[in-house]
């Protein structure tokens, strides 16, 4: 069985996942613009849990981590554009990118569409209210929230005006929940799909979701 490869737009990496890591890079702002550099440990621990979400629902998948927060938490459209190009460029059959950014860019939307053109998919993570984030509603991105009715192996097809698909809200530490780790969850998922059909074209994969989705529909919340 080929492993599935994933690409992670996130901060990183832990030392104990780098043996699932085939490919790791920095992407970081200078005064000259945009920089490469050999990537750090993560040290805001969002990319470890991104990884560790996907790898409890696919143990084999393999992962090209491109690392773009530094450690407040802060990147750029011209940052995450570069490493989906990277990414798209080392193969990776999925990108998952448990970010938003408020305002929609040019450089964003167009490393998106390119990625997709190539036939990888991008799963992106949306909140589950307020107002709509980027990349996850650029065209052809799964936008991906959280749902708190979802177990572990568990998702939802919301079809719904803030997200597409939801997962499983909960890391395994404390504190750790919400979309970013929603939308890790079924890249999990659809990372374990591919390792049994990994012919599978975008739309099926997408079919096979809403086929097999525990759940149907935005969570419906009956007040006091």
């Amino acid at each position: 069985m080929q492993p599935v490869r994933i690409g992670i737009v996130d901060s990183g990496h832990s030392p104990a996942q780098q043996r699932r890591v085939v490919a790791s890079r920095r992407f970081l702002l200078v005064e000259q613009g945009l920089a490469e550099d050999e990537a750090l440990e993560d040290e805001l621990g969002h990319g470890s849990a991104i990884i560790d979400a996907i790898c409890r629902r696919a143990p084999e998948a393999e992962f090209c981590v491109a690392q773009v927060f530094d450690k407040r938490g802060v990147t750029s459209a011209m940052q995450i554009s570069s490493a989906i190009g990277w990414l798209a460029e080392h193969e990776v059959r999925l990108i998952n990118l448990s970010l938003g950014m408020r305002q929609d860019r040019s450089l964003l939307r167009e490393a998106c569409a390119a990625a997709l053109k190539r036939g990888v998919l991008l799963c992106a993570s949306s909140p589950a209210q307020g107002e709509a984030v980027f990349p996850a509603s650029y065209p052809g991105v799964l936008r991906v929230t959280g749902d708190a009715r979802c177990g572990e192996q568990d998702w939802s097809w919301l079809n719904s005006t803030q997200a597409d698909f939801a997962a499983c809200v909960s890391g395994t530490l404390a504190g750790q929940s919400g979309a970013s780790l929603g939308c890790a969850a079924l890249s999990g998922h659809i990372a374990a799909y591919l390792a049994e059909q990994p012919n599978a074209s975008n739309s099926e994969i997408i079919d096979w979701l809403r086929a097999h989705a525990r759940y149907r529909g935005p969570e419906r919340r009956v007040g006091p």
